[in-house]
C-alpha cells in the first residue's frame, strides 16, 4: 500500500453502503414510514416482555408482530416511555427519539446528569417508578411503546402495568437492533472514548452519520448523540446483559475483553463466549477491527494464543492473522509492530497529549498528534484510523483520508468524565474520571503521570458495585499502587445490596505501597482533602477522583471549599 503526500482534505465521501447498492434513509425506529396510524394494541397482556429478545420461547410470529408494531410508530405523534432513562445508554436513545420528533417520557430511581439535557429538550421525567408515570388524561392515553434498560428488573411496576394494558415493551437490545438494522452499523464494544472519537472524526470529515454513545461529548451538539441522515451509524455497543447480541454490525470494533460485569458473567470465559457470538453477527463482507495488544480480544481470533502486543512475542515481524470465518475481514491495531496499524515513537507533547508515528505493517505513514493524554488514547485513535480506512472500498482515497484523520484527531478534546479537568487552585489540579474497572484505573493513573510527571498524585476511588469489588479486589489494589496517596470510599451499590463480603475498608487495607485510608462518606472526603491541601496550598498535587457513581461530585465541592478557605 503506497501513501503519497497529498493536500489535506476535510471532506470524506463514503460508499453508499457496504453492498454498493443505493439505500433509502431511515430515521429512528425506521421513522420515515408511510402511514401515520398509532400502534394498535396488537400485543396482548404479557406477550410484549421477554427477558431476552433472542429467547427461543418467543415465537417468530410474535417477534414479527412486535417489529411491525415498532415500525408503525409515527414521529411527531407517538409517545415512547423509557424505564431507566437516567442511565448513559437509555438516555442517549431517548434523546435521539426527541430529536426525531417523538414525544418522550421516562422514569428512574434518581436524577442523573443525563436527565438535565433530556428535560431541557422537552422530555417528561419522573423520579421513582409508578403507574401514573404512564397515564395521561385520566388514564385514557397510554404510551405507544416502552423501552426498558437492562438494569431494570422484570417485576418493575411500569413493566407489569404495560403488559396488563397491552402496551408493547422492548428491552434495549431489541430496540437497538431495530433502530440500526438498515444502517451501515459500526458497533464499538463498550468503549465510550473510542466511539466518541470515531463519531467526531467522521462527522468532522463530512460524513452525515448518526451516533449514539454512552457518555456526554462536549463536541457533540446533541450531548451524547449525533443526528444525521446518512447511511452510517456509530454505536457504543454494550456487552452488559449481552445487549449487543441484538445487533447486526457492518463493522465491529473490539477494543478489549475484560471481565467487568461480574454480576452478569460468572467468569472471563463467559465474556469470551458472548463476544464470539457477537462476532458471528458481523454482516457478510464486513469488518472486525480488533486490538491486537489485548490478550482477551486477540484470543477471539486465536483460541487463547498470546496477544501480538504482549511482551513475550519472539518476533517483531508482521504476523498473518487467521480469520474467524470467511464472512468478514480482520484488521488489528495497537502499539506492537505486529499489528497491521500501529503506533511507534509515542511521546508527550506540549498540549498535554501524545504524538506518535502511525505505521502500516511497519512502514511509517504519518505523524499524529493528540491533545488527550495516555497511551490508551493513542490506541483509541488507532482504532478510529483502522475503522475509517475500512469504510473505503477505493484504495486511491486512503491518502486523503489519512490527512483528514490527522487534522481531526488533533482537534478531539475528549469525553466528559474521562480525565476531565475540574479546576486548578494554587498548586492543586483536580481531575475526574469514570474509571471503575482495574484496567481503567491503572490506565488513567498512567495518563495522569504522563500529564503531570513531577506532581504528587492523590487518588480518591469509589468502588462501583459490591460484586465487582469482591471479584476484582486484588486487581484494584494493584492498579491503585501507582498513586502516591489513596483514599477509598464506601461502595456505590448501584443496583446491588451489601451482602457483607467485602467493602471499601478491605480494599484500602489491601493496597501495598502508597498511604491508603478508608473514608466512607464523600462529605468527609472533601473535608479531609480540604484540610490537607490548605496546610500546604502551594504544594504541587493532582487530585484524581475515580468511579462510576456519585464520586463525580467530590471534585467540584473540593474546588469550592478550597476557594472559600484559601
Amino acid at each position: 500500500m503506497e501513501f503519497q503526500a497529498v493536500c489535506p482534505s476535510q471532506t470524506l465521501r463514503l460508499p453508499t453502503n457496504f453492498s454498493g447498492k443505493p439505500k433509502a434513509h431511515f430515521q429512528i425506529l425506521l421513522g420515515k414510514i408511510s402511514g401515520q396510524s398509532k400502534i394498535n394494541h396488537i400485543v396482548k397482556s404479557g406477550q410484549a416482555w421477554t427477558e431476552n429478545c433472542s429467547s427461543s420461547s418467543v415465537s417468530t410470529t410474535f417477534k414479527d408482530e412486535r417489529d411491525r408494531a415498532l415500525e408503525n410508530l409515527s414521529n411527531g405523534k407517538s409517545w415512547i416511555h423509557f424505564v431507566g432513562i437516567g442511565g448513559c445508554g437509555l438516555s442517549a436513545l431517548a434523546m435521539l427519539a426527541i430529536k426525531q420528533g417523538y414525544e418522550v417520557s421516562g422514569s428512574d430511581v434518581g436524577w442523573s446528569s443525563f436527565m438535565d439535557a433530556l428535560k431541557e429538550a422537552g422530555a417528561c421525567l419522573h423520579i421513582g417508578h409508578s403507574v401514573t408515570n404512564m397515564q395521561r388524561h385520566c388514564a385514557s392515553r397510554l404510551p405507544d411503546a416502552i423501552v426498558v434498560s437492562s438494569a431494570i428488573p422484570q417485576d418493575n411496576v411500569e413493566i407489569l402495568y404495560a403488559k396488563s394494558a397491552g402496551v408493547p415493551v422492548y428491552k434495549r437490545d431489541h430496540w437497538l437492533g431495530q433502530l440500526t438494522q438498515r444502517y451501515n452499523l459500526i458497533a464499538v464494544s463498550g468503549k465510550s472514548t473510542t466511539a466518541s472519537m470515531l463519531a467526531y472524526v467522521l462527522d468532522a470529515m463530512g460524513d452525515n452519520l448518526t451516533a449514539v454513545v454512552g457518555a456526554h461529548v462536549p463536541q457533540f451538539s446533541g450531548g451524547n448523540i449525533i443526528l444525521g441522515d446518512g447511511q452510517n451509524f456509530v454505536l457504543e455497543a454494550d456487552e452488559y446483559d449481552a445487549c449487543f447480541l441484538g445487533l447486526s454490525p457492518y463493522i465491529a470494533v473490539v477494543t478489549n475483553l475484560d471481565w467487568e460485569h461480574v454480576d452478569i458473567f460468572p467468569n472471563e470465559e463467559a465474556v469470551k463466549a458472548t463476544f464470539r457470538k457477537f462476532l458471528n453477527l458481523i454482516r457478510v463482507g464486513g469488518y472486525l477491527i480488533l486490538c491486537g495488544d489485548s490478550e482477551g480480544a486477540y484470543s477471539l481470533l486465536t483460541d487463547g494464543k498470546q496477544a501480538i502486543g504482549s511482551d513475550n512475542m519472539s518476533s517483531q515481524l508482521p504476523v498473518p492473522l487467521e480469520k474467524c470465518c470467511d464472512r468478514y475481514n480482520v484488521t488489528t491495531y495497537g502499539t506492537a509492530s505486529s499489528n497491521e496499524w500501529h503506533a511507534s515513537s509515542i511521546r508527550p507533547n506540549i498540549k498535554g497529549g501524545s504524538d506518535f508515528t502511525l505505521c502500516h505493517w511497519g512502514r511509517s505513514v504519518a505523524e499524529i498528534s493528540l491533545q488527550i493524554p495516555g497511551v490508551h488514547n493513542v490506541v483509541n485513535s488507532l482504532a478510529v484510523i483502522a475503522t475509517v480506512i475500512a469504510l473505503f472500498s477505493n484504495q486511491s482515497q486512503i491518502n486523503n483520508t489519512i490527512n483528514g484523520l490527522r487534522l481531526h484527531l488533533s482537534n478531539f478534546i475528549g469525553v466528559s468524565r474521562r480525565f476531565q479537568m475540574i479546576g486548578t487552585i494554587f498548586g492543586c489540579h483536580i481531575y475526574d474520571d469514570y474509571a471503575h474497572h482495574p484496567t481503567e484505573v491503572g490506565t488513567v493513573i498512567q495518563a495522569a503521570r504522563q500529564r503531570f510527571p513531577t506532581k504528587s498524585l492523590l487518588v480518591v476511588f469509589q468502588p462501583h458495585t459490591y460484586s465487582r469489588l469482591a471479584a476484582l479486589k486484588d486487581d484494584f489494589a494493584s492498579a491503585l499502587r501507582g498513586a502516591d496517596q489513596v483514599v477509598v470510599t464506601e461502595v456505590y451499590a448501584a443496583r446491588e445490596i451489601d451482602v457483607g463480603n467485602v467493602g471499601g475498608r478491605e480494599l484500602a487495607a489491601s493496597i501495598i505501597g502508597p498511604p491508603s485510608e478508608y473514608i466512607p462518606s464523600l462529605g468527609d472526603v472533601v473535608e479531609k482533602l480540604t484540610y490537607q491541601i490548605c496546610k500546604n496550598p502551594h504544594q504541587d498535587i493532582v487530585v484524581l477522583t475515580l468511579g462510576a457513581g456519585d464520586i463525580t461530585t467530590v471534585g467540584q465541592k473540593l474546588l469550592y471549599e478550597l476557594g472559600r478557605r484559601l
